[in-house]
Parts: structure tokens; C-alpha cells; sequence
């Protein structure tokens, strides 16, 4: 064979080799942040801090607005996250519950469409055979370790390990409590805007000091993360992800169905498929995006699960996926009994608390032997400040039915349950609500008790 006959063959394989790399199978990338209060992220409006590793997936692909968690509590919602399932259906509908060990998760899933499936950092479902992610050493998995040192080589390792599309679950523990990680010294107490349901005293400025700081280590470590991606030369193949998962442990952010608590980050970045610098305002639930990574990686619908996949909305093809989303949350084992559960569309707001005569307690936040917590703070304030003293009664003393114009009242501060203009809406959304619970086999307050 001639040098003319080399180079000929050599040119007509160029554009074979080039259109199989050109079909590769995208990867996954999921980043999870832990008790994140998603409105404290600048692309969110944050004004506290600045978030450029956030923001960059936002700038470069599309930030939804009306992402909810269906609980806002980690095992639940993870839960949900990894089956599609709402937290009665999977079982892990009470904190440190493990799900029905009968179910599948997307570590069933996502393998029989060609994907490795690993997860780095908090891990906090169970049982094992349901949550069988491998697992990617690097970044911390105890939530309350009071330090969060991690490195990036585990992560590394498994992206370019082989040629097979890869889903990977980056959990970080951030902003998550006790807050002793970061620096604290970057924010000014006196200047940090605290947000509106909260009451402002110098000990509550103090600690907000302490958790924007784990906000910002959590930033970095999603630039740590897409850093990888572009030395690896895989960040333009990759779908990338970052969710807020449920609010802060403040009065009114998790353990609750107030908004504080359900609403939630979701940012998104695939070039060529997702617009740059977008929003979306489509309704969208965690139990909506193991099918849509399933659709996204070519696998087909999943029969069985509550979720839905909102592909065509990620892509911009669509406006709308849900009219409403959901809440659930059961109280027992973070503190006494206190079922509560929600409905809400773009709009308005139902909020169901099915045992109104109980106070609500819980554990953690509440412990008032500690009496340099946040709570304890509250409850100083409140003996001399009618406004502390609203926001405490508020959290303690919740009526039967609470309803909000979410659009008005997005800190759901103004209860308009009482007001006739509104006894329709309530009616309607109440059924719908009773109908979502009688589908998941929900029986209310009997759900909330020892496990």
C-alpha cells in the first residue's frame, strides 16, 4: 500500500471515528446541596453573598423557580429523589425511616441503560439492596461533622475510569448544622439581610453569620466539582445538575410545609439542548427528576412511580408539567407527633395541620437547654418583643387550615383561611389534596407515630 492509500483510508475513517464520539452517551452529574435556604443563592436573589460556581450553571443553562420538596427532611426527600416515589409510597415517610425494601431506585434503573451509578458525601438512605450506589470516596459523609475537608480524586477516578456514561451524585453536608465550617469573618452580622420570617436579634445575626459561610463552602465545592468536569473534558457532555434539597434548620425552613422549606433550588446546564441564561416557572417536584434523567439518558419511562419526566421543559420545549405539588411532613422521631400536609399551584397555597390542638416541638431547633441557639434566642426576644412573640406563637401554635397567596405573601406571613373571598379555592385545592393522600395510601395523622 502507498503513502497516497495511507492518507486516503486514514481521511475516510476521520468522519466514522468522529460521528461515534459525536453519539456518546451523555453523563449525569447531580449535586446535592443539604438544608440550603435557596432564596440566600445570588442567582435566587441572595443578597447576602455572592454564589459564582451556582450562578455559572444558572448563566449557562436555566434556573426553575417552582421546584418543591415534597419533605423537608434529608431521608424522605432523598428517597424520593432516588425513586420517583412520593415518601408514602417509598416508606421513608418519617425521618431515618428506611423505604420498603421492595422498591427500586435509580441504582436498579440507570445501570440497565448503560450507566455506572455512584454517589460521593451524605448518603442517608437505607435499606442497602434499594440504595445500591457505589461509593466514590472524597467528600465528607457525616452531616454533622463538625469539619468538611474533601478532595476531588475520587470523583476523578471514577469519571474517567472507562468509556461508559457515568450518573454521579455529589452530596454535599453543606449548609447543614452545626455550622462550623467556613469562614464567618466574611459577613458583616450588622449587614446580613435576614429573611423575613425570622426574628432579628443579635445571637440569630450571629449564627446566620455562621451558616452563610457553609453556603459559600458548598459554592466551592460545585466549582471543585466542575472544575473536574473540564480537566476531564467531559463538562460539555455532561448534564449537569444542582439541587437545594429542603430549607435551613430556622424557625419556618425545614420540618415544615411552609415555603421556606419546600422551595428549592434546581439549576441545570447541558449546552445544546438547554438554553443559556433562562428560567423556567414550570411546577416540578424531586419525585420528577429520576425520569427525567431517565428519559434524558435514552432509558424509556418507568412504570410505577409518581414522578413524571419534565425533559421537554428542561429543554424548553414545553411551558408547563405539574398544576400542583405536594407535601407531607410526619414529626416523629424529630419531636412530638405533628402531621401536616400541603397543596400548592403557582399561586396559592393550602397547608392542612392535622392535630392543631398539639403544640409543635422539635428536638433539634427547640432544645431550649441549649441556650445559645437560635431558638432559645427567639424565646428571650419574644418575652419583651410582640414581633418575636408573633413569630414564636406562629411556630408553636399552627390553626387547623392555613392558606396563603404565595404570590402576595411568598413568606406565607398573612393566613387568609378565614377570609370567605378565598372558601372555594380552599375547597377545590382541599379535595385535591385529600385525593393525592388517598392515591398514596396516606391515612393522616396515624402515619405519625413510632417506627
Amino acid at each position: 500500500m502507498n503513502l497516497r492509500t495511507v492518507k486516503r483510508t486514514i481521511f475516510l475513517l476521520l468522519p466514522i471515528a468522529y460521528t461515534a464520539n459525536a453519539q456518546e452517551k451523555p453523563n449525569i452529574v447531580v449535586i446535592l446541596a443539604d438544608d440550603l435556604a435557596s432564596n440566600e443563592i445570588s442567582c435566587y436573589g441572595g443578597k447576602n453573598l455572592v454564589t459564582p460556581n451556582i450562578d455559572r450553571i444558572a448563566k449557562e443553562g436555566v434556573r426553575f423557580t417552582n421546584n418543591y420538596a415534597s419533605c423537608t427532611m434529608s431521608v424522605p426527600i432523598r428517597a424520593s429523589l432516588y425513586t420517583g416515589l412520593y415518601p408514602a409510597k417509598h416508606g421513608s415517610y418519617q425521618n431515618h425511616k428506611a423505604s420498603n425494601p421492595d422498591i427500586k431506585s435509580i441504582t436498579h434503573y440507570f445501570p440497565q441503560a448503560g450507566y455506572r451509578v455512584g454517589r460521593t458525601g451524605k448518603t442517608h438512605t437505607q435499606p442497602q439492596k434499594v440504595y445500591n450506589f457505589e461509593k466514590v470516596p472524597g467528600f465528607e459523609v457525616d452531616c454533622v461533622s463538625p469539619t468538611a475537608n474533601y478532595t476531588t480524586d475520587g470523583i476523578r477516578e471514577f469519571m474517567k475510569r472507562d468509556d461508559n456514561p457515568f450518573c454521579l451524585f455529589v452530596c454535599s453536608i453543606h449548609p447543614h448544622a452545626p455550622w462550623t465550617w467556613g469562614n464567618p469573618d466574611e459577613f458583616d452580622a450588622d449587614r446580613i439581610v435576614l429573611p423575613p420570617n425570622s426574628v432579628d436579634n443579635e445571637r440569630t445575626r450571629q449564627l446566620y453569620r455562621n451558616y452563610l459561610a457553609e453556603v459559600r463552602a458548598l459554592d466551592d465545592e460545585v466549582g471543585a466539582v466542575l472544575k473536574v468536569l473540564e480537566e476531564t473534558g467531559k463538562l460539555d457532555n455532561t448534564l449537569v445538575i444542582f439541587l437545594g434539597e429542603q430549607g435551613p434548620q430556622f424557625p419556618g425552613g425545614k420540618w415544615t410545609c411552609w415555603n421556606y422549606g419546600q422551595n428549592s433550588a434546581l439549576v441545570a446546564r447541558f449546552p445544546g439542548k438547554i438554553k443559556a441564561n433562562t428560567t423556567n416557572n414550570a411546577i416540578v417536584q424531586y419525585e420528577d427528576i429520576l425520569p427525567t434523567l431517565m428519559d434524558f439518558a435514552g432509558g424509556g419511562a418507568i412504570d410505577g412511580i409518581d414522578g413524571t419526566s419534565f425533559l421537554k421543559v428542561l429543554y424548553g420545549k414545553e411551558k408547563e408539567h405539574r398544576q400542583y405539588a405536594y407535601g407531607i411532613h410526619n414529626n416523629i422521631p424529630e419531636g412530638t407527633a405533628y402531621p401536616i400536609r400541603s397543596i400548592r399551584d403557582k399561586r396559592y397555597k393550602l397547608i392542612l395541620n392535622l392535630t392543631p390542638e398539639a403544640e409543635y416541638f422539635e428536638k433539634h431547633l427547640m432544645n431550649v437547654k441549649n441556650n445559645r441557639s437560635v431558638w432559645a434566642s427567639w424565646l428571650e426576644s419574644a418575652q419583651s418583643d410582640p414581633e418575636a412573640k408573633r413569630f414564636v406563637d406562629r411556630y408553636v401554635k399552627r390553626p387547623a387550615v392555613e392558606f396563603y397567596d404565595m404570590q402576595n405573601d411568598p413568606w406565607e406571613l398573612n393566613n387568609l383561611a378565614g377570609n370567605e373571598k378565598y372558601s372555594k379555592r380552599m375547597t377545590g385545592m382541599k379535595k385535591e389534596l385529600e385525593k393525592w393522600m388517598q392515591q398514596q395510601g396516606d391515612t393522616g395523622a396515624a402515619m405519625d407515630i413510632e417506627f
